[in-house]
């Protein structure tokens, strides 16, 4: 797992390592909206979106009159908005009825565990994603293979087409998630492990290093026990997220919901 040859050195993408795994199984594709309402419906299970009253949504998926408060203005495309959850991505007046067979988002770490020990599964770690998302001992960059999709004829992936944050060509047809079966499937037949949205791992975030950076980047991580994410979302874009490798993570706290983070479930 990992790569010699990181992209983000901070994100802790490398060294390339050897591990060992166990016999394991994982989910062809990420948890849909209609799997996850069936989950709500049997257990009653509230989200931590629904506890807090709110959650991060795409400012770009917002109705242009909607007023689009940025949580930072580093990031002014992210936007916190009142009564968004699940059930509904964009908050009140949204819904998933026309979206059934997309992957449920604004789930945060603490969701995807539930719904998955509901299922007698659980989350894959993250040496069984990349395993998975390379297809075994393959050394590849994205599931596919090594061709980069770009932004006019090599569409692979649900990412981002044109310049982020100002225009979306939507040359893949989506501005926000795809149906959680669309693209072609890997080797494995695995749909959408890269792209699409984020998948939520069972290991605690780290950087493998001794630098002052990663020490203190590590402090955080702990401090706010991060969890891993891998696979990148549909606002990818090589100028801008180039994490859609496979190598690729990211790090946050396990109360964390947006509009592009979702799950899959391994079994072993």
């Amino acid at each position: 797992m990992g790569t010699d040859a990181p992209v983000f050195k901070a994100d802790g993408e490398g060294p390339r390592r050897k591990t060992v795994l166990r016999d394991f199984a994982l989910e062809a594709t990420t948890v849909t909206n209609a799997r996850f309402a069936e989950f709500v419906e049997a257990t009653g299970y509230v989200s931590d979106a629904e506890r807090f009253g709110w959650s991060i949504v795409f400012a770009g998926l917002l109705p242009q009159q909607a007023k689009v408060v940025a949580t930072n203005p580093d990031t002014p495309w992210w936007s916190r908005v009142e009564g968004a959850c699940w059930s509904h991505p964009e908050g009140p007046g949204s819904g998933i009825t026309d979206r059934q067979d997309h992957p449920v988002t604004h789930v945060s770490w603490s969701d995807a565990r539930a719904f998955a020990d509901w299922v007698g599964g659980r989350l894959p770690s993250e040496a069984e994603w990349e395993h998975a998302a390379r297809g075994g001992n393959n050394w590849r960059k994205f599931p596919w293979g090594d061709e980069e999709p770009d932004d006019r004829d090599t569409i692979l992936c649900n990412i981002w087409q044109g310049r982020f944050p100002v225009e979306n060509t939507l040359k893949d047809g989506y501005l926000g998630t795809a149906p959680a079966r669309s693209f072609a499937p890997s080797d494995l037949g695995l749909y959408n492990l890269a792209g699409n949205v984020w998948e939520w791992t069972s290991d605690a975030f780290s950087v493998r290093s001794v630098s002052a950076a990663a020490k203190k980047r590590n402090t955080a991580a702990r401090s706010g026990r991060e969890r891993v994410l891998k696979g990148g979302s549909f606002l990818c874009h090589v100028s801008h997220c180039y994490r859609y490798r496979i190598a690729a993570r990211l790090g946050l706290p396990p109360d964390t919901s947006a509009s592009n983070s979702g799950f899959r479930v391994a079994f072993n």
